[in-house]
């Protein structure tokens, strides 16, 4: 039997620390009781209402997708443009993004309804690699690497400031333009793009290749491909690995 937290998040709605606060607040029944026990167990025959509405486990799926640019990346935008679902077959359109790329960027967005999965792959206190590959125009220098290792200060879109970090690697560089791998272990919206401006630089490519251990090889721009069962079991043991050097930190 599984405690009630893992069988909300199991049903793809939330995490289980949402679940968690779902359940505190109340707004959790079963069998038409309101529970708040967090330690509440969950019967096969047992039915389970959040908010006035029954749920129920589904099938966890784990896909690749490779956005190209254009699209941004959410489900309806009142400015009618394009996103990542008007090219993700209708069969898979209940799935959602782990995490976010600009409507300018390309690159690799996990998809699933593995509301667990998406909270652990995003919270701020688990960091998760992002890998990406990004071009500039002019001369990236170890100066540069620096500053961005040390942490650059950006306004983010509230209009908070923010320290901002990234590891960098360059890869190609000349007086015109560099090719550079940028690690970033934040979310800030536009993070690069932001950080490269303070720096005086425009970013004319920006692509992420890598989230966590899970890459962009074989796929091409606007498909989307099943993750196979042993990428998804390595990628819950890398996360889980993070979990637990994070506490004991």
């Amino acid at each position: 039997m599984p405690r009630l937290n893992k069988y909300i998040a199991s049903t793809g709605i939330c995490s289980r620390r949402k679940a968690d606060e779902l359940i505190t607040d109340g707004k959790v029944s079963v069998n038409g009781k309101i529970i708040t026990e967090l330690g509440f167990y969950v019967r096969e025959k047992d039915k389970v209402t959040v908010d006035g509405n029954t749920v129920k486990p589904q099938a966890l799926e784990y896909y690749r997708f490779y956005k190209p640019a254009g699209y941004i990346t959410t489900q309806n935008d009142e400015k009618g443009r394009k996103t990542i679902y008007d090219l993700i077959p209708a069969e898979l359109k209940h799935l959602k993004p782990v995490g976010r790329l600009d409507k300018d960027s390309t690159g690799l967005l996990i998809m699933t309804n593995d509301g667990e999965l998406i909270n652990q792959m995003t919270h701020p206190s688990i960091k998760v690699p992002k890998v990406y590959m990004v071009t500039i125009n002019g001369r990236f220098t170890e100066n540069h690497a620096k500053e961005m290792f040390d942490g650059i200060e950006i306004i983010t879109d509230t209009n908070e400031k923010k320290i901002a970090f990234a590891e960098t690697v360059p890869i190609e560089v000349t007086n015109k333009s560099s090719v550079i791998q940028v690690v970033l272990y934040q979310g800030i919206n536009r993070q690069i793009r932001k950080m490269f401006a303070k720096l005086g630089f425009e970013v004319k490519v920006l692509k992420r290749i890598q989230h966590a251990i899970i890459t962009l090889e074989g796929l091409k721009k606007g498909q989307i491909k099943a993750m196979k069962p042993k990428q998804v079991k390595q990628l819950q043991s890398y996360l889980t690995k993070i979990m637990k050097d994070s506490e004991n930190a």
